[in-house]
Order: structure tokens, then sequence, then C-alpha cells
């Protein structure tokens, strides 16, 4: 048995490295191509254009899902393997999308609540297999994150403590779960997980993205690689990332900064899956094209009766 496990998983590394190959040629997101195939933001917002952060590059996304919508594209390397990213890398790509976020509450005050999500290799729902992340800032919080703000809300105002704080020292107490943790923020395995091998990242007295700063970035960065290690050892080869925020202008006792991970399958072919981390981790369903378009294009071909 253990023999054809081994073989099977050899296969479908092969496969992901070919994957990688075969959409090397016409990405844009690669280095001889990410200037000219990438558009810039208004000057308003970030006058240079383009924010860059060491290997990461913060561009306007070309199908948004938010009026700031923003894509960090992590470094010049087309394909990595889970254990290939490093800690330099994740750093950067942090305060990229931190320093999007800070643009664009600068620049529209509205926009209060940042979403980050990274989706790696196609079973995440990712089209482009650069590595990359998602980053849009919301009017109002995601479904699910307006449901844990809440939540955290009314803990602490009957306790008298942030819950994040609890679960963590409790997680660490009973040791069933919890996998380490840094100066900057706790790693556990979740009690209800919302997807496979789910792991979660919770900040130490940091409540939104635009606290972060490069300590506390290095910090998850190398928290995260070392997950990203394990996941690695388990055979997988995707996953989703996604970050839970409160307000850019707020700076709640109640509430925690953290980042849910989930794997996902192993990729056996050019494809991407359409339940992607909004429905997986946020609560709220991401649709491609509008229904307004989706009827007009059907329309013609309907024959009335």
């Amino acid at each position: 048995h253990r023999v054809k496990q081994a073989a099977g998983e050899v296969m479908t590394q092969a496969a992901m490295e070919e994957m990688g190959h075969l959409s090397r040629p016409g990405c844009p997101f690669c280095t001889d191509r990410v200037e000219e195939s990438t558009s810039t933001f208004p000057p308003d917002m970030v006058p240079e254009g383009k924010i860059r952060q060491g290997q990461s590059i913060v561009v306007p996304n070309i199908h948004p899902f938010a009026l700031h919508h923003g894509v960090a594209i992590m470094g010049h390397q087309h394909f990595r393997r889970l254990d290939e990213f490093e800690p330099e890398l994740l750093t950067d790509n942090l305060l990229a999308t931190r320093d999007f976020v800070r643009a664009a509450a600068r620049a529209r005050p509205r926009a209060r609540y940042p979403v980050y999500i990274l989706n790696y290799m196609p079973p995440s729902s990712g089209s482009i297999v650069h590595p990359h992340s998602q980053v849009w800032v919301e009017h109002r919080p995601v479904p699910d994150l307006r449901h844990i703000l809440r939540q955290s809300r009314s803990y602490f105002q009957r306790w008298g403590r942030s819950y994040w704080d609890d679960l963590s020292a409790q997680e660490k107490r009973q040791g069933e779960r919890f996998i380490g943790e840094n100066t900057s923020l706790s790693v556990l395995t979740s009690f209800a997980p919302r997807g496979y091998r789910e792991v979660q990242f919770i900040f130490k007295g940091v409540s939104s993205l635009v606290e972060v700063e490069t300590r506390q970035a290095a910090d998850m960065a190398e928290a995260l690689r070392a997950v990203l290690q394990g996941y690695r050892a388990l055979g997988i080869g995707s996953f989703n990332l996604a970050g839970f925020s409160a307000g850019v202008r707020e700076t709640p006792n109640h509430f925690r900064l953290s980042f849910r991970l989930i794997s996902r399958p192993y990729p056996t072919g050019v494809y991407t899956n359409d339940s992607g981390p909004a429905e997986k981790l946020y609560g709220f369903r991401v649709v491609d094209t509008l229904p307004e378009e989706v009827a007009a294009s059907v329309r013609p071909y309907f024959i009335h009766r």
C-alpha cells in the first residue's frame, strides 16, 4: 500500500510541475511581461501607479470583485512547490497588501474592511499558476467577518477578555490542536474546520491588516512557511489562505487579526475550481459574469413557446 501511495504522489507531483512548465509561456505575471500586461492605479490613490515592496508588486485586478481590488504578484519564479515559499517572499507580499489597503483607505474614506486571499494552483480557484494574492477593500465587512466581529464583541462584553486571546491560551494548555507560536502570533488547527486541514494564524495584540509592521509580517511568513512545508510533506499541492481583519480605522480590544489556511485537492490537470475561498471561508458567493450579461447572451437562443 505504501509503495502504491508513494508512486501516486510522484505522479501527481510530476503532473503539477508539468502544469507549471506548460503555463509559463504567456503568463502575465512573469518578469518579462508584468510591466506591459498590468495596468496602474489612479494617481490620487497610488501616485507611483503600482505598489512595490521587495519581491512583490500590487497592480489592479482586471476582473475586480470590489471597487478597490488589487493583485499582489509574488516574486519572479512562475511555479513553486509548497516548500519553496521563502519567508522573505511571504513577508514582502503581506507588507505590499497592507500598503495597498492603507492607500485605498486614504484615498477613499469609505474603504474600510480589507479582504486578503491567496489562491495557489487551480484546485484553489486560482486561474493563474504564478504565485499571487488578492486584496480588496470593502465598505462593509463580508458576511462571515461581520458575524465574527459581532460575536467577538459579545464575548468581550460578557467576560472582559478577547475571545481570540483566550482561544490561543486554551489551545496551548490543551495541546491537541496547538501547533506553535512566536512573538507575533499563535498557530493552531481549528476545532470546527471549514476546509481540509484548516490551520489558523492568530495575531497577538493586532486587530487589522493595516496595523501589521515588518517584524509581525516576518513572523507570519515564518509560521506560514513552516505549515506549508508540513503540507508539502502530507502530499498537498494546492491551498487557500484567507485573512480576517477589523476595519481600517478600528482598533477593537475584542478582535484579533487572523488568517485561515486550508488545503485543496492535488492538481491532476489544468482546470480551475468554481468553489473558491470566498465560498469556503467568507460565506458569500463570487460569480465571474453579471446576470444581466448572461441573460443578454442567452436570450437570442431562447425559443419562446
